[in-house]
């Protein structure tokens, strides 16, 4: 296993790396708490790596990073497999190799990491498996319209209204012309051309989502 943490008490990784098909004590309650804490820590190193990056766009970046088959990827690099304690069915069906079991553990491990020596060890330990992954993963690959909607439903607010109001140019040149109508938190209206009405309504919802991500609506 390629763990760069010295335990003062082993046990707290034996229980990490054991699952709950070998019966108690087992790590469910570890996993609880490592997945708390990784939340914590790379919420921080994005919050840290993206100054000018949205709460949506943060909480979106956080999912991406911290989820099964990522977790269970670092499992795989520091070679959890076959340290893990398991029952024998799941021994028998190769549960060493599944991305839950896998992911569960590392959690687990976290969280042993964390009771083993504090937060700052546990900190330097989740920075030093990310880091990577934090600097190298796209702040959004979701058009304005999605992440627009995404902004108002994580604060409760309703949703945009788009109007097409015109069109004009020839037809293998139209331009066509939508209004953006925001009734909450405030009433808004936001006009924009574009060669599509999808591409006009695009260009509509990033102008709105430029006035609340940067402080001009309350």
């Amino acid at each position: 296993m390629k763990l760069d943490h010295t335990f003062h008490d082993p046990a707290l990784l034996e229980l990490a790396l054991t699952h709950r098909s070998i019966g108690r004590p087992n790590n469910e309650r570890l996993e609880f708490l490592g997945d708390a804490l990784l939340d914590l820590v790379v919420a921080e190193m994005l919050y840290e790596v993206h100054p000018h990056a949205s709460e949506g766009e943060l909480t979106r970046l956080r999912s991406q990073l911290v989820n099964g088959k990522r977790l269970a990827a670092v499992a795989r690099k520091l070679e959890l497999g076959p340290a893990l304690k398991l029952g024998p069915g799941e021994l028998k069906s190769g549960g060493y190799r599944r991305d839950s079991i896998l992911a569960d553990a590392f959690e687990a491990v976290v969280a042993a990491i964390y009771l083993d020596a504090g937060y700052d060890a546990c900190r330097s330990a989740v920075k030093a498996l990310f880091e990577e992954l934090v600097q190298s993963t796209p702040r959004s690959s979701k058009d304005a319209k999605t992440r627009l909607q995404e902004w108002l439903q994580a604060r409760g607010h309703g949703l945009p209204n788009y109007q097409l109001t015109g069109s004009h140019g020839e037809d293998h040149a139209r331009t066509f012309e939508v209004v953006c109508v925001l009734d909450d938190p405030r009433s808004l209206e936001i006009c924009a051309e574009g060669s599509s009405r999808r591409a006009a309504e695009q260009s509509a919802a990033a102008q709105i989502l430029d006035q609340l991500e940067n402080g001009d609506i309350a």
